[in-house]
C-alpha cells in the first residue's frame, strides 16, 4: 500500500510541475499584495440582472454571477467566467482583458413557456481595478443551446452578442 501511495504522490508531482510551467505568466502578481481578493457587487450582463463574487489572483480575475432575468418571465440564471490581463493601461490595473464565460445566456419564451438557455462565449473587457473596487464593462460573443418547444418550435444555436456591466466593492 505504502508503494502504491508514494507512485500517487510521485506522479502527481511530476503532472503538477508540468502543469505549472504551461500556466501564462501570472501579470497581477506584483501588485497581488496590494489587491483585495474577494469582491462583491452587482451588474447586467444582457438581460440577466446579478449580484456577483469576483476572486482577483496573479492570473486575472475569476467571477460568479446570479440573478434573474428582467424580460417578462423573470427566470433565474447564473454564469461563470474568467478574465485574464492583457494589456494595462495607466495606474492600479486598469485594462483590457480577454476573458470566458459559461451559463445561462439568455431567456426565451417558446410554444407559451419559458426556457433560459445555457452557453458559452469569449469577451473582451475594460477592467478598472484597484483595493477598494472592480468596475468592468465587456462585450462578448457567445452561443447558446438548441431549445425545443412542447409544441414543435425551436431555436436553433446562433451567435449572439453580450454586453455587460458589473460594479463590485473589495470585501476581504
Amino acid at each position: 500500500m505504502n508503494k502504491f501511495f508514494l507512485t500517487l504522490c510521485a506522479l502527481f508531482s511530476f503532472g503538477h510541475a508540468y502543469a505549472v510551467d504551461l500556466l501564462p505568466d501570472a501579470k497581477l502578481a506584483e501588485s497581488a499584495p496590494t489587491l483585495k481578493k474577494g469582491y462583491v457587487g452587482a451588474g447586467i450582463s444582457q438581460q440577466l440582472l446579478h449580484g456577483n463574487f469576483e476572486w482577483v489572483n496573479p492570473y486575472g480575475i475569476a467571477y460568479a454571477k446570479a440573478g434573474v432575468f428582467i424580460n417578462d418571465d423573470h427566470e433565474a440564471g447564473g454564469q461563470i467566467g474568467f478574465r485574464f490581463p492583457y494589456h494595462f493601461t495607466g495606474t492600479d490595473q486598469n485594462g483590457y482583458y480577454f476573458g470566458v464565460y459559461a451559463g445561462h445566456l439568455e431567456s426565451i419564451e417558446l410554444d407559451s413557456e419559458a426556457h433560459t438557455r445555457l452557453g458559452v462565449g469569449v469577451d473582451l473587457a475594460y477592467v478598472m481595478l484597484n483595493a477598494n473596487r472592480i468596475s468592468t464593462i465587456s462585450v462578448g460573443i457567445g452561443a447558446a443551446e438548441k431549445v425545443e418547444g412542447q409544441y414543435g418550435g425551436e431555436k436553433e444555436t446562433e451567435p449572439q452578442l453580450q454586453f455587460a456591466y458589473s460594479l463590485s466593492f473589495g470585501v476581504f
